[in-house]
């Protein structure tokens, strides 16, 4: 079923991506939006048809780095509007998404908040499939959109509609087939408020128990890493605070009071 629907026919979250020309936006602009919808039907949860992509000009070079990573060059994108001439049919589309998602969805957002008009940012919701999927797949051996995509293998991905990785338009698609997978196990609004709170790490991303999982450390590491001179920034700490509080036997609601607004 997946690819036949039309995003006014159903209740919808829709899937953006950007392709950057620098670090951040005080450096650089948006080279590509993609974006892919995830519709709701009685019988679940269906990509729809087609991904799209656009290339807008960052308003500057892009960096040779940025290049070597999407293979967008300036000649490219030197005839195409602007990301704030496409972005409002995209964020603001006459039937509204239940919500936006992305992959790592804080990338997408500061962008989109640094060169839009706040007006076309208010009132967006996001979905981080980076942050839903450490809660639905812990076990998995890594977390990133193209890692998941190979390690999951998501029932009816094509690939030449997902390849090359690093443009929009595929990337979108990928990380729809994560998220229509996610809605199957939780709801739209659980998704959300997952992605509000820090990241619920599974390993330790850095130090000397680097790699290690953090339902496997002793009490005492789980207090040292807390207790470290150089703080372990809010991901790990919102995700050894949740540990500690899971062996104390609090309960789910105790536990989420955790989580630091965003």
């Amino acid at each position: 079923m997946d690819g036949t629907l039309s995003p006014q026919s159903a209740p919808y979250v829709r899937v953006v991506d950007l392709e950057t020309s620098g670090r951040d936006a005080a450096h650089g602009g948006v080279v590509e939006i993609g974006w892919q919808d995830v519709m709701h039907t009685p019988d679940g949860w269906h990509l729809a048809a087609p991904p799209c992509a656009q290339l807008t000009y960052p308003g500057g070079p892009i960096a040779p780095w940025t290049t070597a990573i999407h293979h967008i060059t300036d000649q490219d994108v030197c005839d195409a509007p602007p990301i704030t001439a496409v972005a409002p049919a995209i964020l603001h589309p006459p039937a509204r998404p239940q919500a936006f998602a992305a992959h790592r969805a804080s990338f997408e957002q500061t962008w989109l908040r640094a060169l839009l008009p706040p007006t076309l940012m208010a009132g967006t919701r996001w979905i981080c499939t980076y942050k839903c999927a450490l809660r639905l797949w812990p076990d998995e051996p890594g977390h990133s959109n193209q890692g998941l995509r190979y390690s999951r293998r998501p029932a009816g991905l094509e690939k030449h509609l997902g390849n090359p990785a690093h443009r929009a338009g595929p990337d979108a698609y990928v990380t729809a087939h994560h998220l229509r997978d996610m809605l199957a196990l939780a709801s739209v609004e659980q998704l959300l408020r997952w992605s509000r709170q820090p990241a619920l790490l599974v390993k330790v991303p850095h130090g000397p128990l680097r790699g290690r999982r953090i339902g496997t450390l002793t009490s005492s590491d789980l207090d040292r890493l807390l207790a470290s001179p150089k703080p372990p920034g809010p991901d790990l700490a919102f995700a050894l605070r949740t540990e500690r509080a899971r062996r104390a036997g609090r309960d789910e609601a105790s536990v989420q009071q955790l989580a630091l607004p965003l």
